[in-house]
């Protein structure tokens, strides 16, 4: 073989080398990125931080709700008689319809005066979509105590009527404990108290009324939402495990800043 052949052949072994590294390294940039990258995706459109089974088990962590006839039983009755008297209220008993309504929107709506910006996937997108993944990643942990429960709600053992009729179907022969709409409420603002702290107040403030409106229309037991507030926390406390998670809250913040028009 000539040496120019043999210059030839070592340039083309130095190329193949070449290339060979550049699909090595391209390769293991993937993989880390996937490595790094835990998103799964879920209803709603919303790409969940941790699946089901990566949440705590709130049956080994969280008490089980009152047995009934139970001294703390007889203190679930007397606040569901509380809650009938305060739909006498027309102003708190149109506030609790309105709090029932399950749709993540109309959720995260509720909460627009306390945390001083209107919540929506057009006017807000960053946190729109904080609040939609995280809600429906948190909100998970409520299947599993629900389930094995099976805790006969309210207005099921009194034989009545909730104030919110139009949800009774639904919500008939469903597990009572946790509550997930006040698994959501709280969820809610704890998030949006990381991006507003200023509003953390009035944030925890509405929180907690949504949680007292399933005491209201007769879905849940005061017990129930107890448990469900840390339930919440529980699960907020997970999401600050997550990377991405944290990620969007920074974007979340920056998106706040800009339409408050703070630099």
């Amino acid at each position: 073989m000539s040496a120019r052949k043999c210059y030839i052949c070592t340039d083309m072994r130095r190329i193949i080398s070449f290339l060979m590294l550049g699909v090595a390294l391209m390769t293991a940039l993937l993989i880390s990125s996937c490595a790094t990258t835990s998103l799964l995706p879920g209803k709603n459109g919303a790409e969940l931080y941790f699946a089901e089974n990566e949440l705590p088990d709130l049956v080994k962590c969280l008490p089980a709700p009152p047995a009934f006839g139970s001294q703390e039983f007889a203190y679930d009755s007397l606040r569901y008689f509380w809650g009938k008297q305060q739909r006498l209220n027309a102003e708190r008993a149109a506030i609790a319809d309105r709090d029932a309504k399950w749709q993540l929107d109309t959720v995260f709506a509720t909460f627009n005066d306390a945390f001083g910006l209107k919540i929506s996937a057009d006017g807000t997108p960053e946190i729109h979509k904080l609040l939609n993944d995280a809600i429906s990643t948190i909100e998970q942990i409520r299947v599993q105590p629900k389930a094995y429960y099976h805790r006969q709600r309210p207005f099921e053992y009194f034989n009545d009527h909730t104030l919110t009729a139009w949800e009774e179907d639904s919500l008939r022969g469903e597990g009572s404990y946790p509550s997930g709409h006040t698994i959501r409420g709280w969820s809610v603002a704890l998030i949006l108290s990381e991006i507003n702290p200023e509003a953390a107040e009035a944030l925890y403030a509405r929180g907690w009324e949504y949680g007292e409106s399933r005491v209201i229309v007769g879905a849940h037991w005061q017990s129930d939402v107890d448990a469900s507030r840390a339930a919440a926390s529980i699960g907020y406390s997970k999401l600050q495990t997550s990377k991405e998670y944290h990620r969007q809250v920074e974007k979340a913040r920056v998106e706040y800043l800009k339409l408050k028009g703070v630099k």
